[in-house]
């Protein structure tokens, strides 16, 4: 058990809005417990209209560290003193790190994407064909993530102009529809649509995975995906949702932490965690 709040305890959280079931409480604070670190990680419910009082009040509370998920990634960085390049160059913040009596915003989401799928898969991304579907904030992450690592990248959006927005903005060699996966050759697919979130359906046919690649969800309940089980029946290897969440997370707390995170115990934490 972790002592109890006292004035020298480190407060660190996430804002998010609706609220509803967040594993980053339970991931930071598993992690704290086992560096011995003293400090503690709450979940904020923040809606839109008071985003700039909740950063308001962060300086207030001296909080050391903030995560920031949907639907405040963008509009943080407005609120902040300092945006990383890595952050502006996607086009969102998700975690923001105070410096002194600054409040710096950075992006770990593409560290947890390409993180993920490197050492849970095993594969080398330089050189690889790989697809993204989606051209939201996730997406983003993962567009800037793969091109960061060598990648040749195709975004498919079910909004095209979306898709190329994204691309021309990253420097993504092609884009298009959902519709085109199965005219593609590629090595790695990364789901970053919210398509299989708690219901029994895939953003693309079966008959368009491919014997031997990587597939990789953001969505992460329910644990695999009708995407993954399709995709692990035609042979493709899979990786969980799950670990793009803790991987970035470990990235986050390593920002003002200074030190390796605890991998297993977060990932643990989070299965614990299961609404």
């Amino acid at each position: 058990m972790q002592d109890p709040i006292s004035a020298a305890t480190t407060l660190c959280g996430v804002i998010l809005h609706p609220a509803g079931h967040t594993r980053s409480p339970a991931m930071h604070n598993a992690a704290f417990e086992a560096l011995g670190l003293d400090a503690i990680y709450l979940a904020f419910d923040v809606p839109p209209a008071d985003l700039g009082a909740a950063i308001e009040g962060v300086r207030a509370l001296g909080i050391r560290q903030l995560a920031v998920s949907i639907p405040h990634k963008v509009a943080v960085m407005a609120h902040l003193d300092e945006v990383d390049e890595t952050a502006r160059r996607i086009g969102a913040v998700n975690t923001v790190t105070r410096e002194t009596d600054r409040l710096v915003g950075t992006n770990t989401d593409w560290q947890g994407a390409v993180t993920a799928l490197e050492q849970v898969s095993g594969t080398r991304l330089s050189g690889s064909r790989a697809v993204v579907l989606g051209a939201g904030g996730a997406a983003r992450a993962a567009v800037f993530g793969l091109l960061a690592r060598g990648a040749e990248v195709t975004i498919l959006n079910r909004t095209q102009s979306k898709a190329a927005e994204l691309g021309r903005a990253l420097g993504a060699k092609t884009t298009g529809g959902l519709g085109e996966i199965g005219d593609l050759e590629w090595d790695v697919l990364i789901n970053a649509t919210s398509v299989g979130l708690r219901e029994d359906v895939s953003p693309i046919p079966a008959n368009t995975l491919r014997d031997g690649a990587i597939v990789m969800d953001a969505v992460y309940e329910p644990a695999e995906t009708r995407l993954l089980q399709d995709a692990r029946k035609r042979g493709a290897r899979t990786v969980s949702g799950k670990w793009w969440l803790v991987h970035q997370a470990a990235a986050q707390l390593e920002c003002w932490a200074g030190q390796p995170a605890p991998i297993d115990v977060m990932a643990e934490a989070f299965d614990r965690a299961a609404s």
